[in-house]
């Protein structure tokens, strides 16, 4: 198949989205993990634009080995100069140089003519040459470029030595079939375009980028430009996953491939919204919260059956080790069945009645049923948990100047256990004396109290998640002492977890694809 060359923006366009301002230190992480998804060229900044920019962008030059990385260039010496300062040290240092093409751009920001605009083009190519191999040319704004002018600036930078020449939708106007005319247009009527690599840079304004990216694709681009979630300015730029993604699932239909490590993409675009702190919205598409989850109860149902039946995509080929089912009031009887078996239930057909009518109360009150709900309405209305150990007495020492440390009598079958223990805080005090008391090893999974009454006697409501070879369970206690909640609560939850073991025969289920 044909290869797609990815260029990503994601360190210059990308960082361009308001707000956004990387240092060096997160540039070069991000260019590092580029690295590992394959890209094939980097752009790591615009070196003229500040001494800042060319120092991150020297940085990533000398820190990235297997792709190139390149520096954006106005059409001035300048900042040649600058963009090659700043790529010394790169094993493969590219050059891309632009200037405006449209009329909207010739007449109201560079005040020049199609001639001057040619003249200056050329100019910069011809002056770059001399220090770099690699020279990429932006014809900026080049979907609103009348295209017989089009062409005339293309066949200059072919003749001029560009080595890839872009096409960029600057501002999102294109539409699909407009877009990819441009790029069949260019092909067929270029001297010498079978010498150089055609790409495509598209923006999002009108939600076309990567249907935009496809297109051009399609009518004989080599190189696709974007960023890791679509980040860049304004609405953002083409999403390199999409696009991937998109030629990955349809292989039949675009015979063409890229060259990216599909199953880095979810890390890629983790790491990218960390370091930006640019949320991914829930239904963006590849690497959304939702892009592999599913709520309705025929979805489900068909999920269970056959995955293909609702989705196109495998979430292990991003990175992500499964789909979701996601328990809500759209959920059916199959979904909820499944769920009870993964959290190691065993219910006959009354209890599943009981509990699915309940929790189709309980979920009418909530947007998302999570597992520690479905453990307490499993665990607090249907079933009777034998109290194998019971909290008798307990004592805690503290002091902002000494260790804590918390000894715990517990009455197991008419004996005392007790333990003694230090820790962190008093609650990690006293849950270490209780598994020493136990003789029960398990992580504790997640903690949380809340105040059940008002006061300054209020009640404390503590609840624990604890988990121990496949197993997972919830322990509630209550008391107005927060520390005797938290032990009650610990107990409560190693009983319930002896009791699961009695039940399912000692074998914990794997995990499998519900939340």
């Amino acid at each position: 198949m044909r290869k797609i060359y990815i260029f990503d923006t994601t360190l210059r366009d990308g960082e361009q989205s308001p707000g956004v301002n990387l240092n060096t230190q997160e540039k070069v992480e991000i260019a590092l993990q580029l690295e590992k998804l394959g890209v094939d060229r980097i752009e790591a900044g615009f070196p003229a634009a500040s001494p800042g920019d060319l120092s991150a962008v020297n940085a990533v030059a000398k820190a990235v080995k297997n792709c190139s990385v390149i520096g954006l260039s106005r059409s001035r010496e300048q900042d040649i100069d600058a963009a090659r300062e700043a790529l010394k040290g790169a094993q493969d240092p590219c050059l891309h140089v632009f200037l405006a093409t449209s009329p909207i751009h010739r007449a109201h920001k560079l005040r020049m003519n199609k001639e001057q605009v040619l003249q200056a083009a050329e100019a910069a190519i011809k002056y770059a040459k001399k220090y770099f191999s690699k020279i990429e040319f932006s014809p900026e704004d080049a979907g609103r470029t009348e295209l017989d002018f089009l062409r005339e600036v293309v066949e200059m930078a072919v003749r001029a030595g560009a080595t890839v020449v872009n096409i960029p939708d600057t501002v999102g106007y294109m539409t699909p079939a407009e877009f990819g005319n441009i790029f069949k247009m260019l092909r067929e009527t270029v001297p010498g375009i079978e010498k150089i690599q055609l790409s495509a840079h598209c923006h999002d304004d009108l939600g076309m980028a990567t249907a935009n990216a496809l297109a051009a694709i399609m009518n004989g681009a080599d190189q696709i430009e974007g960023t890791i979630n679509g980040i860049g300015e304004r609405a953002g730029n083409t999403s390199i996953e999409e696009v991937a993604m998109a030629l990955e699932t349809r292989s039949d239909y675009y015979q063409a491939k890229t060259g990216l490590v599909l199953n880095e993409i979810y890390r890629t675009s983790r790491l990218v919204s960390k370091l930006t702190g640019m949320v991914v919205p829930g239904n963006k598409a590849i690497v959304g919260a939702n892009a592999f989850a599913h709520e309705s109860g025929i979805h489900q149902d068909g999920m269970l059956k056959e995955k293909t039946t609702y989705e196109i995509m495998r979430p292990e080929t991003i990175g992500l080790k499964e789909s979701k089912l996601v328990l809500g009031k759209h959920s059916g009887r199959h979904a909820f069945r499944e769920k009870l078996i993964d959290l190691g239930y065993s219910l006959n057909e009354d209890q599943l009645n009981t509990a699915f009518s309940k929790f189709k109360v309980l979920a009418d009150k909530k947007k998302e049923v999570s597992d520690e709900d479905i453990r307490a309405l499993i665990e607090e209305r249907l079933v009777e948990i034998p109290e194998v150990f019971r909290l008798e007495t307990m004592h805690v020492s503290y002091g902002n100047q000494s260790v804590p440390s918390a000894t715990v009598s517990i009455l197991q079958d008419g004996s005392v256990l007790e333990e003694t223990a230090e820790g962190n805080g008093s609650v990690d005090a006293i849950y270490k004396a209780i598994d020493k008391a136990t003789r029960e090893e398990v992580e504790l999974a997640d903690y949380s109290i809340k105040s059940v009454t008002h006061g300054k006697d209020a009640l404390g409501e503590v609840h624990v998640v604890l988990r121990q070879n496949g197993y997972s369970v919830t322990g509630r206690g209550v008391s107005t002492d927060i520390l005797e909640a938290s032990a009650r609560a610990y107990i409560d939850a190693v009983n319930r977890l002896l009791e699961k073991r009695k039940t399912t025969g000692g074998i914990a289920r794997d995990r499998v694809s519900l939340i």
